[in-house]
C-alpha cells in the first residue's frame, strides 16, 4: 500500500533520515529533544554484535566489508514523540501545472505526509492525521505500527481538495488532541492567513510545529506566454492577460509573498521549508531535519 503515495527512490532514501521534534531556545537555535535510550537515532554511541531480530538498516555494512562480520550501530534515540500531520483540503491545494495535470498540491502533501508516518513508523513513534476541511476537520487519532500506517494512507486518499480552509472556531480537534511537546507538520499552500494562523497558535501553545509550504512549477516559473483566463480556485476570481507581459511583476508579487510568509514563520519559531512539485518528496524533510528553515536556492 505505501508505495502508491511513495515513490522507490524517495522509499529507498527514507531510512537516511531520523525524525525528531525541535523547538527554538532563546537565541541558541533549534535543538533535538533526546533521551538516553539506545536505538536507531542522531547521536552514533557503540558498536555491538549483530543478534536476531535487529534490523538490517542498522548494520554497519562498510564496518562488515572491513571485518567480515555483522556489526549494530548504536545511537542515542530521540524521546517518544507523537507527530500531527495537519493537511490543508482547501481548494488551491487542488492547483496541478499542465505539464502534469495529474499531480496536483494535495498529491505532493498527501506524498510529504506518508514519508513523515513511515519515518515515525521505523521509530516506533505515533502519528495522527487532521485534513483541514472547510465543514468540519476529519480528524485520525495518533496510534503507532503498521496498521496504523495503513489507516492513514487511507486516510490521506480520502482526503479531497475543496471549498475555503476552516474558520478558527472549527478547528476544535487540532487543539483538542494536540498536547504540548508533540510535532504539528502543517502540509498548505500558505496562501490563507488562516493556516498562518493556525500554525503561529499552536506554536505559541508549546507545540513543535513545522510548516512546509506547497508550490507549483508554474508558480515558481510562470511559463505563461499569449492570452490566458488566471483563476482563483477558492474564490472563482478571474483574471485575463498576456502571460509574457505579465510575468515579470507577477514573479516579483510572488517572491514578495513567500518572504512575507517566511518571516511571519521565523517570527513564530517555527521550521519551515518549500517544495515546489517538481521536486523529491524528501527535499523538504531533509531541509528542516538539517536545521535549514530555507527555500531551496
Amino acid at each position: 500500500m505505501p508505495d502508491a503515495l511513495i515513490p522507490p527512490e524517495v522509499r529507498a532514501r527514507l531510512p537516511e533520515l531520523r525524525l525528531g521534534a525541535r523547538r527554538a531556545v532563546g537565541d541558541r537555535g533549534i535543538g533535538l529533544h533526546r533521551s538516553r535510550s539506545r536505538g536507531a537515532g542522531l547521536e552514533f554511541a557503540q558498536y555491538r554484535a549483530y543478534e536476531p531480530g535487529d534490523e538490517p538498516r542498522q548494520i554497519d555494512w562498510k564496518l562488515y566489508a572491513r571485518s567480515d562480520r555483522f556489526f549494530v550501530r548504536e545511537a542515542e534515540r530521540e524521546s517518544p514523540l507523537t507527530v500531527w500531520l495537519l493537511v490543508d483540503a482547501s481548494a488551491s491545494m487542488a492547483q496541478a501545472d499542465r505539464a502534469r495535470p495529474g499531480y496536483s498540491r494535495l498529491d505532493a502533501a498527501r506524498g510529504i505526509a506518508a514519508c513523515i508516518a513511515e519515518l515515525a513508523l521505523l521509530q516506533g513513534d505515533r502519528f495522527g492525521l487532521v485534513a483541514l476541511a472547510q465543514e468540519a476537520p476529519q480528524l485520525l487519532p495518533a496510534a503507532q505500527g503498521a496498521r496504523a500506517r495503513d489507516r492513514l494512507w487511507l486516510a490521506l486518499r480520502a482526503i479531497v481538495a475543496q471549498g475555503r480552509f476552516p474558520q478558527p472556531e472549527r478547528l476544535g480537534p487540532a487543539w483538542e488532541r494536540i498536547a504540548p511537546g508533540d510535532l504539528v507538520v502543517v502540509l498548505s499552500d500558505g496562501f490563507d492567513d488562516a493556516a498562518l494562523d493556525l500554525a503561529e497558535r499552536l506554536a505559541a501553545a508549546r507545540r513543535e510545529v513545522w510548516f512546509i509550504r506547497i508550490v507549483t512549477v508554474e508558480e515558481r516559473d510562470f511559463p505563461f506566454s499569449g492570452g490566458h483566463l488566471f483563476r482563483d480556485p477558492e474564490t472563482g476570481e478571474r483574471l485575463p492577460g498576456d502571460g509574457r507581459a505579465l510575468r515579470e511583476g507577477f514573479l516579483a508579487r510572488f517572491a514578495e509573498a513567500q518572504r512575507a510568509c517566511d518571516a511571519r514563520l521565523a517570527a513564530a519559531g517555527i521550521a519551515h521549508a518549500r517544495h515546489v512539485l517538481d521536486e523529491a518528496l524528501d527535499l523538504p524533510l531533509r531541509r528542516l531535519l538539517a536545521g535549514r528553515s530555507m527555500d531551496a536556492a
